[in-house]
């Protein structure tokens, strides 16, 4: 029987280097702490981010899914808290640009699993692939990471552009990561809303939250442990118990898809 409570996450970022995989680890480490059956999907297909950032030492990847050696279930791998982690391909160019049957495959073996777990969260890639958006497109609700960089301002924009345009994206939550305060935060917030109430006034931003900058990020990251796990009462790890005691407690948003997880028959109508 498939869960109807299912909630399945997608979260991206315009460019790499805003600590979108550390965000996704630490909050799947929350929320299983809570309870909650997570499976993280290391949608960066072509580089394995999350079993290296949680030093986990898997010994097959979506490549070994996609050719048909391997079933989902076969390649899962336990991480810390009791969270689970499908892994991304190491190295492989072919996996970046996948075609639809792939995508299609993919999904397909998801969906038989899926009905394990409450949450399924896609660590997306940077940027504006195919991959990144057939994913945003494929999930119930999409998590964008910013920085207050410019750079990062100005590539999530052009994200959310594309998603709408292009995929018929609508609502987009966000948070900002490494900041020095609440404040600082809300104000990059304010300053990108405007930006997108002006040239894309049908869309719908919601502040979700913010995540202080914290010496103790790096040193888990080289320790290859979640920082919620070596630190717990560090800012970030803080931070991250206030976004996972918020995404715990909503009733997840309402698809207008039955009970079926994914929006993925869309998203290939789309792509």
């Amino acid at each position: 029987m498939r869960n109807s409570a299912l909630r399945v996450l997608a979260v991206s970022s315009g460019k790499g280097g805003v600590g979108k995989t550390n965000i996704v680890a630490n909050l799947a480490y929350a929320l299983s702490k809570r309870g909650k059956r997570v499976l993280v999907i290391d949608a960066d297909l072509g580089l394995n981010n999350i079993d290296i950032l949680l030093g986990l030492t898997p010994t097959h990847h979506i490549g070994h899914v996609l050719s048909g050696e391997k079933y989902v279930e076969d390649i899962l791998v336990k991480g810390p808290a009791g969270l689970t982690v499908l892994p991304a391909g190491d190295g492989l160019q072919e996996l970046t640009q996948l075609e639809s049957e792939k995508k299609m495959l993919l999904m397909e073996e998801l969906d038989k699993v899926s009905q394990e777990y409450d949450f399924l969260i896609f660590d997306t890639g940077a940027g504006i692939s195919s991959n990144v958006t057939f994913f945003c497109s494929a999930a119930h609700e999409i998590i964008l990471i910013a920085t207050t960089e410019p750079t990062s301002l100005t590539d999530v924009y052009a994200l959310i552009k594309i998603l709408h345009q292009k995929h018929a994206q609508n609502h987009f939550r966000l948070i900002i990561n490494s900041v020095d305060s609440e404040r600082e935060a809300q104000g990059v917030f304010r300053n990108l809303s405007a930006v997108t109430d002006k040239f894309l006034p049908s869309i719908s931003i919601e502040y979700l939250g913010f995540i202080l900058t914290d010496p103790n990020v790096p040193k888990a990251v080289r320790q290859q442990k979640a920082v919620m796990d070596l630190y717990p009462y560090s800012k970030f790890s803080q931070c991250i118990e206030t976004l996972s005691e918020k995404i715990h407690f909503e009733k997840g948003l309402e698809t207008g898809e039955g009970n079926h997880p994914f929006f993925w028959k869309s998203a290939f109508l789309i792509q």
